[in-house]
């Protein structure tokens, strides 16, 4: 059943190739908006939404985010399912208006004081929405753009797809930072913070539009002429068929989304609460730090075409395991400090992030490619992405050590090399075959 595709290579033109790496890269970097407003307006948006005092308010906002990661894994293998059956193209048009549309109307839900506890209400259900629509845009996307890449440069074009993650999350931080700079605390919090969200609109117009214009993948295209189409199996399924590809896509994303979400979501808090720098600082930190990962995204991925993906991760694993905790002692220092330690830290992260959409669809066979990426990544993100800046927060406060966020991401780390030993090298391989049937 896992028998290569005997097709020939649909390698796309370089027009259409750039089509299909902007309609691919618009998604994430819409669903990363939603995050960067979301985690830099939060106060703003409890004062609205929530009743309560400001840390009761805090609270419960913090916990409705986290809403969408805990149905991430349904979206994940739903969208997926249904892309394996019908095609990456049609799913990725629905999940991108899904997730900007939900983004939009929350911005739109009036306030607590005006309409009582709808407005906590409506923001869950938005959220849900947003968890179950993201669920199925990354894996797409990561798909898509893997599927019509050149396989020896799938590398260097997979990293523009984490170049919009950055550019999305920077533009949404940016955005909220400068709006509440310029209008003030009392505008921010009558109107201003509701303003960013409705920039999702033209965003999700816009991919919706570039993808509705493209092809689905040469891959899946071939796929279907050799009449290899198959029902994509469940997760049950999927786990009994796919269980090593799941296994180590899981172990690996244990490791990349602690990172992730430690730099990007729980940063700004660690850095004022614990380290003592100004609310400004602590934004200001990770946009620099971000800033100088997105210079680098491109090379990391160039430099994964032609050394592969396994040294790349090694490297990146290794020296996060052997250097976090010197950075945090450095980013204790102050603000200088800070942004060298977040620096570096992000370019030791980048070669993880930049070879994402190369290494880890290229793990599963064509017909379960969207559904076993999506679940295995959804999954493991749910569980230890998402609550990452919780458990680093938890841990501080029952232990009274400010280094255990790094402690942490260096465990994780360590599932990370373990998940790495069993990972196949699959830079310029074709994505016609299954890695794991070799």
């Amino acid at each position: 059943m896992n028998a290569p595709v005997s097709a020939p290579d649909p390698t796309a033109d370089r027009a259409t190739l750039r089509r299909a790496i902007a309609a691919s890269a618009v998604g994430n970097a819409t669903e990363w908006f939603d995050y960067g407003i979301y985690a830099y307006g939060v106060t703003y948006i409890s004062a609205a939404l929530f009743p309560g005092d400001v840390g009761e308010a805090v609270l419960f906002a913090l916990a409705t985010f986290a809403i969408s990661f805990l149905i991430r894994p349904l979206g994940g293998i739903f969208w997926g399912s249904l892309g394996d059956r019908v095609g990456r193209k049609s799913v990725l048009a629905l999940t991108i208006l899904l997730m900007s549309g939900a983004t939009l109307c929350v911005g739109l839900i009036p306030p607590y004081n005006s309409v009582g506890f709808w407005a906590p209400l409506s923001l869950v259900l938005l959220r849900i929405v947003q968890g179950f629509s993201t669920g199925g845009e990354y894996g797409g996307a990561a798909t898509f753009m893997a599927e019509y890449a050149p396989d020896d440069r799938r590398g260097f074009y997979g990293s523009f797809l984490e170049f919009g993650t950055l550019a999305g999350f920077s533009l949404g931080a940016f955005l909220m930072l400068s709006f509440s700079l310029f209008l003030g605390d009392q505008a921010m919090h009558d109107w201003g913070w509701r303003v960013p969200f409705l920039v999702a609109a033209p965003m999700g117009l816009v991919g919706a539009y570039l993808r509705a214009r493209m092809e689905d993948t040469p891959v899946f295209r071939a796929h279907e002429t050799a009449s290899q189409a198959r029902s994509s199996p469940g997760l049950i399924a999927l786990l009994a068929r796919h269980r090593r590809p799941m296994l180590v896509v899981g172990g690996l994303v244990v490791a990349l989304n602690v990172v992730n979400y430690t730099l990007l979501s729980y940063m700004p808090t660690y850095l004022q609460s614990r380290i003592g720098l100004s609310p400004d600082e602590a934004l200001a930190v990770p946009l620099l730090g971000m800033l100088f990962m997105m210079l680098f995204l491109p090379f990391a991925g160039r430099l994964s075409d032609r050394i592969g993906r396994r040294p790349m991760w090694s490297f990146s694993l290794i020296g996060l395991f052997l250097l976090v905790a010197p950075l945090y002692m450095l980013m204790g220092t102050g603000l200088v400090g800070a942004c060298v330690g977040f620096i570096l830290l992000g370019l030791l992260y980048v070669p993880q992030l930049a070879t994402i959409s190369a290494t880890f669809p290229a793990m599963f066979p064509t017909h379960v490619r969207f559904a076993g990426f999506a679940g295995a990544y959804n999954i493991s993100t749910s569980i230890f992405g998402g609550t990452a800046p919780a458990i680093n927060s938890g841990l501080i406060s029952v232990t009274g050590n400010e280094l255990m966020p790094a402690y942490y991401m260096m465990a994780t780390c360590v599932v990370g090399l373990i998940a790495l030993r069993f990972m196949p090298e699959t830079a310029g391989r074709t994505l016609y075959e299954d890695p794991f049937a070799r």
